[in-house]
């Protein structure tokens, strides 16, 4: 099918190349949806739904997001926001690089081409009124594109792309299964060759036999078509089929986020903990074993007034006083594992200083078994114990440098204390030489002195006695 190039809407957005595999296609950054709470005659607002309070993650270009967590969390609400069905309260929305936070709807038109949803009932996505082949014919006449051989062989072939009957061409939808319906969905989601495809639990209002075809044909679609995906499931077995990185939910926001292995492996946050718990393990050997499923206190708490600090304090059995008043901000912590916790799991603790349980965590752990808890302190511990080991063995090795250094030093020293000396001596010799030279040359010029002097007295001597014996001759 080839799509004919569309020019720029005034105001709005122009359609880009293909993102190279592994670019970020969507990145949101600080989202927000309240919904206003208003009452009385005027209308004003008391208050609002916190939705969705501060999302911030990017999907990557043929790779599938999966978002999980309970009823209520806020996920479809954010595949809303995604797709542009709802306008945010605040943050950003960039796809390919595009703000599509704010765009109308002559701007969003262009880019309904490339971002498409799944609607998570098939039974009221579908207009009763209209044939399947009007349904999926629609995006083709809203965009304006006709296809090589016409819209109803295009309709046709895209049936069959999804496993239907090219034959139910004008079949209405009251003629189907439920799973046929979401493959009708899933056919008028790629009409268009979309680039990203939020699928808004595309599989919960179907029976077990029917999800395994439908997350099958999503998988093989994307293989075949290149495609990318935002999954919102609360089925954390479907997720994990699926999924190449997991985002967990609670009230609003997320509390972690890290590759599917990761995840499943070694959960960070006490609550994906308590959700992978959850999960029924298909092994006949532990049907005797004690269950080590984590049951939470209480409900979600109201989205209306969300509790201050880590909102899942309230539930949760590792809860301090840090954890009621200081919000944790989404770290970080492991290459490809990003948490929102004080005090994670397999993992250093974020706030050691902060060790007094709360009321209600004392509570939420009388429901947490022994065995998870013992687990959860020699993990804590263990961890701990190895960064102690990693922080200890660069100290040890600069402690052996200083050592070397010392020593090196110390001989440098000594080898300039043997020059020294050895210039001392050198010196020493050489006035002592120097001396006796000097004390040679005094002793044989003082005799020579004396052999001068001697030499006169015995002249003198000669030249007296000459003179005495002449006076007498002339006597």
């Amino acid at each position: 099918m080839t799509i004919p190039a569309q020019a720029q809407d005034e105001g709005g957005a122009t359609l880009t190349k293909d993102a190279a595999p592994g670019d970020v296609l969507l990145k949101v950054t600080g989202l927000q949806k309240h919904f206003p709470i208003r009452k009385g005659l005027m209308q004003r607002q008391v208050g609002a739904v916190r939705a969705v309070d501060g999302l911030d993650f990017e999907v990557r270009s043929g790779e599938t997001l999966g978002v999980v967590g309970e009823s209520g969390c806020g996920k479809s609400t954010m595949g809303r926001l995604i797709t542009r069905l709802l306008e945010p309260t605040a943050g950003k929305v960039e796809f390919e690089g595009k703000d599509i936070t704010h765009l109308g709807v002559s701007g969003m038109r262009p880019l309904r081409r490339d971002v498409q949803m799944i609607f998570q009932d098939p039974y009221s996505s579908l207009n009763p009124r209209h044939t399947i082949g009007t349904i999926v014919s629609a995006p083709f006449k809203l965009q304006g594109v006709n296809p090589e051989g016409g819209i109803k062989k295009e309709v046709q072939r895209l049936l069959s792309v999804v496993g239907l009957n090219p034959e139910h061409y004008n079949r209405y939808p009251h003629e189907f299964s439920g799973g046929q319906r979401q493959r009708i969905g899933i056919a008028r989601a790629l009409a268009l060759n979309p680039k990203l495809v939020v699928a808004d639990e595309p599989v919960s209002a179907l029976d077990v036999s029917i999800q395994a075809q439908v997350v099958n044909l999503l998988d093989d679609l994307q293989q075949e078509l290149g495609l990318t995906y935002v999954i919102i499931a609360h089925d954390l077995s479907v997720v994990r089929h699926v999924s190449d990185r997991i985002a967990v939910m609670y009230l609003g926001k997320i509390v972690e986020l890290a590759d599917r292995d990761s995840l499943y492996k070694a959960p960070m946050h006490p609550y994906t903990k308590a959700l992978m718990s959850a999960v029924p393990i298909p092994d006949p050997k532990r049907r005797n074993v004690k269950s080590d499923r984590i049951l939470l206190t209480g409900d979600v708490p109201s989205p209306i007034s969300p509790p201050s600090g880590c909102r899942f304090h309230t539930r949760c059995w590792k809860a301090t006083e840090i954890c009621k008043t200081t919000e944790p901000p989404l770290l970080e912590l492991k290459p490809g594992q990003q948490v929102a916790c004080h005090h994670p799991e397999n993992f250093e603790d974020q706030a050691p200083q902060d060790t007094v349980l709360l009321s209600a965590a004392k509570e939420a752990a009388t429901l947490v078994a022994d065995e998870v808890l013992a687990e959860s302190a020699e993990t804590s511990a263990a961890v701990a114990a190895e960064l102690e080991t990693t922080e200890e063995t660069p100290e040890a090795a600069t402690e052996e440098t200083s050592e070397a250094a010392t020593e090196e030093s110390a001989e440098a020293g000594a080898e300039e204390s043997a020059e020294v000396a050895t210039e001392e001596t050198s010196e020493a010799a050489m006035e002592e030489t120097s001396e006796a030279a000097t004390d040679e040359t005094t002793e044989a010029a003082a005799a020579e002195v004396s052999e001068t002097v001697a030499a006169e007295e015995s002249d003198s001597s000669e030249e007296d006695s000459s003179e005495e014996s002449g006076s007498g001759s002339q006597k």
